[in-house]
């Protein structure tokens, strides 16, 4: 009998979880159209791992880059944005060229660079430092239009606790923290 409850009891949390989580979606891009939350994504496809050995920072020429299928991934980001209410964000990005092009096709505000999104891929060492400054930059941010971070599968899975795909984004609950709620995972049709 007590087998029976306990099972009965773990169903009920699964079809609860999973009734929450098929609303879940919505609820997630209205808290992130009114500031309760954040949009933190992966840019888009630039096939390849890692960057080139010559890499450097300010010179796209030495990086792995979108290719066209990743600036129509990049550009399918206003759509889905807009079908969702948010016409205008504040896009911040990673100094990477791949995740800068990311952030100007999306086209949904002017793009500032962040240096905390930055790839640690390299240098994971840097990863906790830079995602204790990205958590406490986007928890100061002043109230406003919706905040959209363009970083690397790295700096979101340090974040999240998500292995994005290329151009697949998270919606995460404000104020971040080390263990922040993860509202949503999102990507646009292309």
């Amino acid at each position: 009998m007590t087998g029976r409850v306990i099972l009965i009891a773990m169903l009920s949390v699964f079809l609860s979880s999973s009734a929450i989580a098929a609303g879940g979606e919505s609820e997630a891009w209205n808290a992130l159209r009114e500031g309760r939350a954040v949009l933190m994504l992966r840019h888009a496809l630039a096939p390849g791992t890692g960057d080139p050995a010559n890499f450097k920072v300010d010179d796209c020429s030495t990086q792995r880059n979108l290719n066209e299928t990743g600036r129509e991934q990049a550009r399918a980001w206003r759509p889905l944005l807009a079908e969702n209410g948010i016409d205008e964000a504040r896009v911040f990005s990673s100094q990477w060229c791949r995740c800068l092009e990311t952030a100007r096709e999306m086209d949904v505000g002017p793009v500032k660079e962040m240096e905390s999104l930055n790839s640690f891929f390299r240098n994971r060492g840097d990863g906790p430092m830079q995602t204790r400054q990205t958590i406490a930059i986007a928890n100061e941010l002043e109230p406003g239009p919706p905040i959209v971070l363009v970083s690397h599968q790295v700096n979101v899975t340090a974040l999240a606790d998500v292995f994005p795909s290329s151009n697949e984004g998270v919606i995460m609950a404000l104020p971040l923290s080390d263990n922040p709620t993860v509202l949503a995972r999102v990507f646009p049709e292309n």
